[in-house]
């Protein structure tokens, strides 16, 4: 219980050094909110509207002032509002999110169904024809560059054969199958070769040479021995690629016009929508500290010798 104590002060304490960077970078970057909210309404106003317009925005304040200020509204779901969109950036992040997470969970799901398959049979099948040709294609895989993997998809699939389109204005099952295979190429390669590495290492212990002098298959031993063993450190790696997925793939997403977090984030560097850019670097902070704490969670159920050291 202590460690996890421990592991939330942490979680807390990074999210308030993020939040306070984030803040501070954009406070420090040039150009006046104030004017960038009345440029957005298309409207030329006097000085003094823009000193109105400043005193009421806060802007004013003193900069502890204004990033506490920022902060009780970040607690109270108030992020502020978006200099582009006109509308609350909860509204914008929410707008963004559901895109994201559709696309994370679709490519997941191929990162498991191609890599863990795949990283079985290469590594049961070690330094053999069949072992071979699965590591040359995760070596080409983790080689190329995403953006060019998903244009190259666009070209043949969207392109030539007509069969997906080239750009999505809205959530659809269609669109989502390029995006979601560009980044499924990438994260497969690279999760079949750990695979392959870490049920390697399980096939060299002491227990599995045990359970053979036991006559246990070796289906049974891979099955109910090794997999249990080796999937500690998968977890690791599917956190991370969790992360990376829910913070939103920006360059994916532009490529395809896919309606997502990390498209949104361009837009928002773009426009120099600052408290969008707020709102979307703490959002990735918050999910990354989250998926890790989970991560941490998950390994004091799936490994019994943990579990015994908290209860000590």
């Amino acid at each position: 219980m202590k460690r996890f104590i421990n592991r939330l002060v942490q979680m807390i304490i990074t999210l308030i050094g993020v939040s306070f960077l984030t803040f501070c970078l954009t406070y420090l970057s040039p150009g006046d909110p104030a004017a960038m909210v009345l440029e957005a309404s298309d409207t030329i106003v006097s000085q003094e509207v823009l000193e109105q317009t400043r005193e009421e925005m806060g802007l004013n304040d003193p900069f502890l002032v204004q990033y506490g200020n920022w902060i009780w509204g970040v607690l109270h779901g108030d992020m502020g509002m978006s200099y582009s969109g006109k509308k609350p950036v909860v509204d914008k992040l929410m707008e963004g999110f559901a895109g994201t997470v559709l696309l994370a969970i679709t490519t997941i799901i191929l990162i498991l169904l191609i890599s863990i398959p795949l990283g079985i049979f290469s590594a049961v099948h070690r330094n053999k024809i069949p072992d071979f040709i699965v590591r040359v294609f995760s070596f080409i895989g983790v080689s190329m560059p995403s953006f060019w993997v998903g244009l190259i998809l666009l070209y043949i699939f969207g392109l030539k054969l007509g069969l997906f389109p080239i750009a999505t204005a809205s959530i659809s099952l269609n669109g989502i199958v390029l995006p979601a295979l560009t980044l499924a190429i990438y994260q497969s390669a690279k999760y079949t070769r750990q695979v392959r590495t870490v049920i390697l290492d399980e096939l060299n212990q002491d227990y599995v040479i045990g359970a053979r002098a036991r006559g246990l298959s070796e289906s049974a031993i891979l099955w109910k021995h090794i997999l249990p063993n080796a999937i500690l450190p998968l977890i690791t790696l599917l956190g991370m690629s969790i992360g990376w997925l829910l913070g939103g793939i920006a360059v994916i997403e532009t490529v395809f016009a896919w309606p997502g977090l990390g498209r949104m984030a361009v837009y928002a560097i773009t426009m120099r929508d600052y408290p969008l850019i707020e709102g979307f670097v703490l959002w990735i902070a918050i999910v990354y500290t989250v998926i890790n704490f989970l991560v941490d969670l998950s390994y004091t159920y799936l490994d019994p010798r943990l579990k015994k050291g908290e209860l000590k």
